[in-house]
This record gives C-alpha cells, sequence and structure tokens, in this order.
C-alpha cells in the first residue's frame, strides 16, 4: 500500500508561485509513475503532469508548459511541482496519483480514475486577485 500526501496549496494572486508536495510512504515509491491531477469545480479531472519512476521521463499538458516543473526525490520519497506565472485558470484541488505500468503521458491523459493505484486526498490551490 502506498500512501499518498500533498502539501503546500493556498491562495495565490496571479502571476505568482506555488510549490506542492506529494509525500509517499509506505512501499517503495520508485516503482510508482507518479502524476499530478487537478480538478475545477464542475469539471472532469485532468493530468497536469507526470513523471515516471526514476524521474527521467517528463509529461506536461500544454496549457502548463513553460510555467511548470515538475521533479523526484528518489530519497525522500517526495515529487514536487512548482507552478510559476500561475492563472486565474490553474484554480483547482490538485491531487497527486500513482500508477505502474504506464508511460508518463499515458498515465496523464489515458488513465480513467479509477484505474490510478492510489491517490491522495488532494490540496486547494486558488489563483485570484
Amino acid at each position: 500500500q502506498l500512501h499518498l500526501v500533498e502539501s503546500g496549496g493556498g491562495w495565490v494572486q496571479p502571476g505568482g508561485s506555488l510549490n506542492v508536495s506529494c509525500s509517499a510512504s509506505g512501499v517503495d515509491s520508485r516503482y510508482y509513475v507518479i502524476g499530478w491531477f487537478r480538478q475545477a469545480p464542475g469539471k472532469r479531472r485532468e493530468g497536469v503532469s507526470c513523471i515516471s519512476n526514476l524521474g527521467i521521463a517528463k509529461y506536461y499538458r500544454d496549457s502548463v508548459k513553460d510555467r511548470f516543473t515538475i521533479s523526484r526525490d528518489l530519497a525522500k520519497n517526495t515529487v514536487y511541482l512548482q507552478m510559476n506565472s500561475l492563472k486565474a485558470e490553474d484554480t483547482a484541488v490538485y491531487y497527486c496519483a500513482a500508477t505502474r505500468g504506464r508511460t508518463v503521458q499515458r498515465m496523464c491523459t489515458g488513465t480513467r480514475v479509477d484505474e490510478m493505484d492510489f491517490w491522495g486526498e488532494g490540496l486547494q490551490v486558488t489563483v485570484s486577485s
């Protein structure tokens, strides 16, 4: 069992930055592809960025490219998402998830919510003035 806990969310003005973290505990997280997903009110959950088990391959959805950076500290079992130049449309509940046996692109774009192996509880990110 892999337990995922997100931290670092909150409120920020447009153009600001936030760094959110996903800490994993339980089984060895190095076997898992980990991704960040978000869900805004009234919208479907969408993949934001995913990183391979050893942190080599990364995927970003088009709307966050050049603004968000995903990284992974294997020693700390933690995945980070640095979010810069935040926009109002980035406002959502952000979740991290873990799965095995998928590419980063497939995890972020082609895996249903119920197909993920583990989910965190999510945290709110609000971008407004």
